[in-house]
């Protein structure tokens, strides 16, 4: 049995079903989807769940508080929900990068 964790990001040019990928070392799974929407999101983590029942979600920092909420009730709060923040400082830079990128922008 493995401890299954599903990291997911948000990208204005993701493509869930193109980018994804699965590492496996047999006590750990850590599946990586990219997506581009919050719907995109919530698929992906109801149908890992009900399929492969993972344990935890992390999630990348452009993802809202009101974002988790929505992953934690389709998953009938069963599922951890974590974001990775950094402190204030480290969250700027993050933010700075996304918007140099045009995140904000795209999609």
């Amino acid at each position: 049995m493995a401890f299954k964790v599903l990291f997911l990001a948000h990208a204005p040019d993701g493509n869930y079903m193109e980018h994804n990928s699965l590492i496996n070392t047999g006590m750990y799974k850590l599946y990586t989807y990219i997506v581009k929407t919050q719907l995109e999101a919530l698929k992906i983590s109801k149908k890992l769940y009900e399929k492969d029942g993972i344990d935890s979600i992390i999630l990348c920092p452009g993802f809202s508080h009101k974002d988790v909420s929505e992953i934690f009730e389709i998953l009938n709060g069963e599922v951890s929900v974590n974001i990775s923040r950094g402190d204030g400082p480290s969250s700027v830079i993050s933010k700075k990068a996304r918007d140099r990128e045009g995140y904000s922008k795209k999609g």
